[in-house]
């Protein structure tokens, strides 16, 4: 058997060479998101690395302060920070912004988050829709055009209305939808700065290029790569913590009990007997014809 975080649906080389040797094959970041797989969730403990470290990168960046400050010259009032997704990294992101004194607005798909945006001294808004994303893994689906028409026009309004835009959006946990077009970039106010957490699986934005800080019409475009490995230590003692609760978790009798009916072992289990079974890794296998 093999413990370890690799993002299988990019890594469908690693995939194949997992299920020719009949490895049974787990990958941390795809635990679910459930009470009971807390301790567990290395993607969540880098999630929130990542939110907090894109908030720095912002800071840095923008060329103006983050708090509200009276100063003989005048009042300097507090940046405005929008993120999109409010997932662990977003709710991180709006934390860390908060903390410097900016003024944070959310969004998300999600409507079930909307109480946490508000409890971190955010302002929730949302498409007024009967659809929800929340998967019961709780992370984000697809939905339909109308659903993303009206969600783009709110994208739009927020990004022209604030200094700093941090995207976290993912769907299925690797997809990262296109929300931020090149026309919404240019109705910014020059001097901003977006900010792309989802730059490694193609990015939110447009014109975000992976590794990358580009300026277009003013606003300055990042987008990093592994943020996680800028706070090494921090990262470095999160993802080993969590690999022995797993192995206890399922521990019996002097031997690992593979309960394939259990939620967090299927949601985990990435090729099995020589196939895979995790089900957004055979779909990325199937469509790419690996």
């Amino acid at each position: 058997m093999l413990l370890a975080s690799f993002q299988p649906t990019k890594a469908l080389e690693s995939v194949r060479e997992l299920t020719a040797k009949r490895i049974t094959a787990f990958s941390t970041d795809c635990i679910p998101r459930i009470t009971r797989a807390q301790s567990m969730d290395t993607l969540s403990a880098m999630s929130n690395i990542a939110g907090y470290k894109a908030v720095l990168l912002a800071a840095n960046e923008l060329a103006k302060y983050f708090p509200m400050l009276m100063t003989a010259a005048g009042t300097i009032f507090a940046a405005k920070v929008f993120v999109i997704g409010a997932g662990v990294a977003g709710l991180q992101a709006m934390a860390t912004a908060k903390r410097l004194g900016a003024t944070v607005t959310a969004t998300d798909t999600r409507k079930t988050v909307g109480e946490q945006v508000q409890s971190l001294g955010g302002r929730f808004v949302a498409v007024e829709s009967a659809e929800d994303a929340q998967t019961a893994s709780g992370y984000a689906k697809e939905l339909s055009q109308d659903f993303y028409r009206k969600q783009g026009e709110l994208i739009a309004q927020q990004c022209a209305a604030n200094d700093v835009v941090i995207t976290t959006a993912l769907i299925g946990g690797v997809k990262a939808p296109k929300l931020i077009t090149a026309e919404m970039v240019g109705a910014m106010q020059p001097g901003s700065v977006i900010v792309d957490l989802a730059a490694e699986a193609g990015g939110n934005c447009e014109l975000t290029r992976p590794g990358e800080t580009v300026v277009e019409n003013g606003v300055k475009i990042i987008g990093p790569l592994n943020l996680p490995s800028t706070c090494l230590r921090m990262a470095a003692s999160c993802s080993p913590a969590t690999w022995p609760r797993f192995i206890l978790a399922f521990w019996k009798e002097n031997a690992f009990n593979l309960d394939l009916g259990d939620e967090i072992i299927k949601g985990a289990l990435i090729t099995h007997a020589g196939e895979v079974v995790h089900a957004a890794t055979k779909q990325r296998w199937k469509a790419t014809g690996a």
